[in-house]
């Protein structure tokens, strides 16, 4: 009996989240949400703004990053760009060192002390209300920047997080676009019940004030500090209409490597983040426990229902489940393996082996984290 429960529990908390969650955040979001009404600006009502961008090993983009920059539909005497190479090893440095612009700062770090340390020193540099964070890879709508501004009109906001599309190398589409469709969907609802869950580090906004340094060894540093101003009690928004682009990473092993690493950062920002389970946060309690914490232990879930399932098997009824297990995660194994050979195999196949995938990572990365010597260095993607 015992069993039988610990197996629905762990059933219950995957599908819980995965599912019916994602249900309950629509259902409530249009029976009790709202958010402060984003309007756009004149030139002239538009405030000076800074983007920080912190770089390592960027020499196949960053020259490109800085002409979008500067292309952007924003007053370019009201554009102030701050860009941080911390201790890059290829030309990147070479470089920014002819980047020859009014508008463009640029600090070249010694050593690769990791990009939380770089934000730390930029933001140092920064005098403007309104600080616009982003990758060197990403490339960012001609209106992105407006747009942003504008989501600020509220004076209660405190962060605005931009949509990002994802895209592969060749082919200008994204193969987990469906899955990544459905967490924009997902952070749209928490933004309209004020329980959005961090940013996306390639494209979001905050009051500079605001802002706290993070720790040196920190990995998921947009969550972290969107999660800080969260916690002064200014509410962070989605804002569909601030549009970048970026590239993922161009194989299954760079990508994988990526999963992981951001992974052990989900667990880090767990160790660091208790207040947010605090039901005093309201909505954002709720969000973070479905959205956050259930997914980030969904692969100790897994395992949990496949032993429980093991030993209560010799039922007939369990039995049937554990068969059924054991096919999904049959199916989702080769699903990788024709992934990785280049095959597309049936759309569901797909879906399981990028969930599998997912999760595997996710586990990978909390053993990373067990071992306590996370450090905030570089751990660069490949990119084509």
């Amino acid at each position: 009996m015992k069993m039988e429960v610990v197996f629905w529990v762990a059933v219950i908390a995957i599908t819980y989240s995965y599912v019916i969650y994602p249900c309950l955040c629509f259902i409530f979001a249009r029976l009790f949400g709202r958010q402060p009404e984003i309007v756009p600006l004149a030139d002239e009502q538009l405030p000076d703004v800074s983007v920080v961008i912190a770089a390592y090993n960027e020499e196949h983009c960053i020259g490109e990053r800085i002409d979008n920059l500067l292309a952007q539909q924003y007053p370019l005497q009201k554009l102030h760009i701050f860009i941080g190479s911390d201790g890059s090893t290829d030309a990147t440095n070479t470089i920014l060192s002819r980047v020859d612009h009014p508008q463009v700062e640029i600090k070249l770090f010694p050593g690769n002390r990791g990009k939380a340390s770089t934000l730390n020193d930029l933001l140092a540099l920064v005098k403007t209300d309104i600080v616009v964070f982003s990758d060197a890879n990403t490339q960012f709508a001609a209106d992105a920047i407006r747009q942003l501004v504008a989501g600020f009109t509220s004076a209660k906001v405190g962060a605005v997080c931009g949509e990002l599309d994802l895209f592969n190398h060749g082919v200008n589409t994204n193969k987990d676009n469906l899955y990544w469709r459905y967490e924009q969907f997902i952070k749209n609802q928490e933004s309209q019940l004020n329980a959005l869950l961090g940013a996306n580090g390639a494209i979001y906004a905050i009051r500079r004030q605001l802002y706290l340094p993070i720790n040196a060894n920190t990995i998921v540093d947009d969550f972290q500090i969107v999660m800080n101003i969260a916690r002064q009690g200014y509410r962070v928004t989605y804002h569909r209409g601030a549009k970048a682009r970026e590239e993922v990473a161009p194989s299954a092993i760079d990508e994988g490597k990526r999963r992981i690493r951001i992974g052990a950062g989900n667990y880090q920002a767990f160790s660091n983040l208790l207040w947010l389970l605090n039901p005093s946060q309201g909505w954002r309690c709720f969000a973070y426990f479905s959205h956050k914490v259930l997914r980030w232990f969904t692969p100790h879930l897994m395992i949990v229902a496949l032993f429980s399932n093991l030993l209560i098997a010799g039922q007939p009824f369990y039995g049937g489940f554990l068969l059924l297990q054991c096919c999904l995660y049959g199916l989702g194994i080769w699903g990788i393996r024709q992934i990785d050979k280049g095959h597309s195999p049936p759309w569901f196949v797909t879906f399981i082996a990028f969930f599998l995938r997912l999760n595997t990572a996710l586990m990978q990365g909390f053993v990373l984290f067990s071992r306590r010597n996370l450090t905030g260095t570089w751990q660069r993607t490949s990119r084509s």
